[in-house]
């Protein structure tokens, strides 16, 4: 009985190790990471050359929901979820935004420890700091069931500074 018990356990380890490895950057829902580096990356808050305030309700919006920030800007967002349901704020591309929504749907209790992003219960302030190394658009958007369908989204336009050209 002990060998058998041990073989068992050895082989839900030994899976464990192979979804993990076969889904390095993925979470439990099956999204992954890729498109952090066309969103930029996870910023230092001692360089962060400025602050965003952004508020979230149960209106399903964001405060500000249009933010405007320079290539290469650090920013650090302090965000507040000002309603009585629980919110979150995270920054991806449209289609990562898209994915992560329906891997969240089928796991409404997934938890979360990514730099691009944060989950607060009602009345609670967390931040995200981030550096925005590409000119162009990045999302935001509450991933919580419902709230995006219900347009909790907004955008960051990432200006490119005069004169430069985009690296790819």
């Amino acid at each position: 009985m002990k060998h058998v018990l041990r073989n068992t356990s050895l082989a839900a380890l030994l899976a464990v190790a192979a979804v993990a490895a076969s889904a390095s950057g993925t979470h439990a829902g099956g999204h992954g990471h890729d498109a952090d580096q066309a969103i930029g990356k996870p910023g230092v808050a001692a360089k962060s050359t400025r602050t965003i305030h952004v508020d979230m309700t149960d209106a399903m919006r964001f405060t500000p929901a249009d933010i405007t920030v320079k290539q290469g800007e650090t920013v650090r967002f302090v965000i507040k979820n000002s309603g009585a349901l629980k919110h979150e704020f995270v920054l991806g591309t449209e289609k990562e935004l898209k994915e992560h929504y329906e891997a969240m749907k089928k796991n409404p209790e997934m938890e979360h420890a990514d730099p691009n992003m944060v989950t607060l219960a009602a009345g609670k302030t967390g931040e995200v700091v981030w550096q925005f190394t590409r000119a162009g658009k990045v999302d935001f958007a509450c991933l919580q069931p419902g709230h995006y369908d219900m347009g909790m989204k907004g955008a960051v336009s990432v200006a490119r500074p005069a004169g430069k050209a985009d690296r790819k």
